[in-house]
């Protein structure tokens, strides 16, 4: 399906009888995908019986009763194809996954309206990317932050970015980051379960709520090497919330070396000024998932970017 505005009726048949509507019109209008009719529901693009819209993608729907799905026209992408150097891990028909470097931005923004990684990704992908992200997110299942390193995988196809959708919101895609944090973390291993949230002093900013505030927050750590008054940690995070291994290494005493937001200035200050090193020390190093569509489980690593190296070769003992 393509081209302008377009209107398509479907009739519920029994087999797909007390089905979610968001599941149910997916199976009855196989050029669109799950993702796409939720958000034509959301949109107000689906009426029912008497024209009346239905705005609940689980909606339990009956037998035989009639919809109608309207197709907006396809909207321009708001971000411009931009030959920018990538350094892909991987790639196939279905997704690509990059090794960001820090202060590129993800996707375009208030004050980032080029130079991205899906500005980038338009001109390496001629524009074969997921549409389910909109148009100034196409492909983008998940992000980093600007000043973090390391790997993100971007999909190519509405089936891929529902597949890895899917496992990210069941956690189960294994993401690893390597931090350098002040301070030798006491025990070396442990978790942090604390939920995360919008600052109430500063929003931009996130920050640990109590429990029904924000959202459920789980970061795994493990001291890989003790160094001069800081330590190299590995983060598995168990959700992938905004900020998350910033916000809980910061909330047990830990804060990331370099971070602007979450740090503070200490023994290391010097010695982060004289290397120039501006950015948390922050890389995403493992992505692990099953491939949504060959379902082969598939992981990249990344080293450690080298402003990281530098610092982690200062501070060795």
């Amino acid at each position: 399906m393509s081209g302008g505005a377009a209107t398509v009726s479907a009739e519920i048949t029994p087999a797909l009888h007390g089905a979610r509507l968001d599941r149910a019109l997916a199976a009855l209008v196989p050029d669109l995908s799950r993702e796409r009719v939720k958000a034509l529901i959301l949109a107000g693009h689906v009426r029912g019986p008497g024209g009346a819209p239905a705005n609940d993608p689980a909606l339990k729907v009956k037998a035989q009763t009639a919809f109608l799905l309207d197709i907006p026209e396809a909207a321009p992408a708001q971000a411009v194809a931009q030959r920018i150097d990538l350094v892909i891990a991987y790639e196939d028909a279905h997704l690509i996954v990059i090794d960001k470097p820090a202060g590129m931005v993800v996707h375009p923004a208030a004050g980032n309206p080029d130079g991205t990684l899906v500005n980038a990704l338009l001109h390496h992908c001629a524009g074969q990317l997921s549409g389910i992200g909109g148009v100034a997110r196409p492909g983008i299942v998940h992000r980093i932050d600007k000043d973090t390193s390391g790997l993100l995988v971007i999909a190519k196809t509405d089936q891929a970015h529902e597949g890895l959708a899917r496992q990210f919101k069941e956690h189960s895609i294994d993401r690893r980051y390597l931090a350098i944090v002040a301070g030798v973390p006491a025990p070396p291993a442990g978790t942090v379960s604390a939920w995360i949230g919008r600052s109430e002093r500063d929003r931009k900013k996130m920050a640990v709520q109590r429990e029904g505030r924000g959202k459920s927050a789980v970061t795994h750590y493990r001291t890989v090497e003790r160094l001069d008054r800081a330590a190299l940690v590995e983060c598995r995070l168990e959700t992938g919330r905004t900020h998350q291994v910033r916000v809980h290494m910061a909330h047990i005493g830990h804060p990331l070396l370099g971070d602007p937001a979450y740090g503070r200035a200490g023994p290391h200050k010097a010695l982060l000024h004289d290397l120039a090193f501006r950015r948390q020390a922050l890389h995403a190093a493992r992505l692990g998932f099953i491939h949504p569509v060959t379902r082969q489980a598939v992981s990249f690593e990344s080293p450690i970017a080298d402003d990281m190296q530098r610092l982690f070769s200062h501070l060795a003992l």
